[in-house]
């Protein structure tokens, strides 16, 4: 190759395998028939017409685990057979653990550590508002996500052999969350009052009054 000629390459089929974000189906773009086999035994995708032609996605009604068992495994059988594969990270079971967990881990360990070194009421009111704040504080966050988890069990389907015990566990998640929200709403207190409360203010030393001596 010459010096300013542009380099050949093996330009391979090329497979991208997605989450739709509107309707949370995992999709492909279009692939050739070799592709599609693929897609069709290993991950149980089937095609479907679409507005550009028709493409393939896996059934709807499948939970999130399957999913990505279903996505991961088809890109490897992708690979394997010769094909370029672009799989979401989200699908992917074979990723590491992912940058936003590790992200949280340290957001966590910081805050501790300002916890630990705060030495004036301005300082540990400051870490209470990242705790408790009412919308971006953790607290907050944690008891939104834990009603999602609540909401979501108790309106499963009842009808299945175990629905009491389901129905119990259910109403004990309800009532733990509950009292994390009072825990919320009583550390914004702790942290209102600790904003409001002045710092003491150190006295000056009294001084020494000079001794007198009296001659007998």
């Amino acid at each position: 190759m010459k010096d300013g000629d542009e380099p050949s390459f093996a330009i391979l089929s090329y497979v991208t395998i997605t989450r739709d974000p509107r309707t949370e189906v995992v999709l492909t773009s279009g692939c050739t028939p070799e592709a599609a086999e693929i897609l069709e035994t290993v991950g149980h995708f089937v095609e479907v017409p679409g507005p550009r032609g028709p493409f393939h996605r896996q059934p709807q009604g499948l939970d999130v685990n399957r999913q990505r068992h279903y996505a991961t495994a088809a890109a490897q059988a992708l690979l394997v057979a010769g094909f370029s594969v672009y799989l979401d990270p989200s699908l992917n079971t074979l990723a590491a653990p992912d940058d936003d967990r590790a992200a949280t881990h340290r957001y966590l360990d910081q805050l501790g550590q300002r916890a630990r070194e705060a030495t004036t009421n301005k300082q540990v009111s400051e870490v209470l508002a990242e705790v408790a704040a009412p919308t971006e504080g953790l607290l907050p966050r944690l008891t939104q996500t834990l009603t999602m988890a609540w909401l979501t069990w108790s309106e499963r389907d009842q009808r299945a052999d175990g629905a009491l015990y389901k129905d119990q566990l259910s109403m004990q998640l309800m009532e733990a969350t509950g009292g994390l929200a009072r825990h919320g709403d009583e550390i914004r207190h702790i942290r209102n009052q600790a904003t409001a409360a002045k710092p003491a203010v150190a006295q000056p030393p009294v001084a020494a009054k000079p001794l007198s001596i009296v001659r007998r």
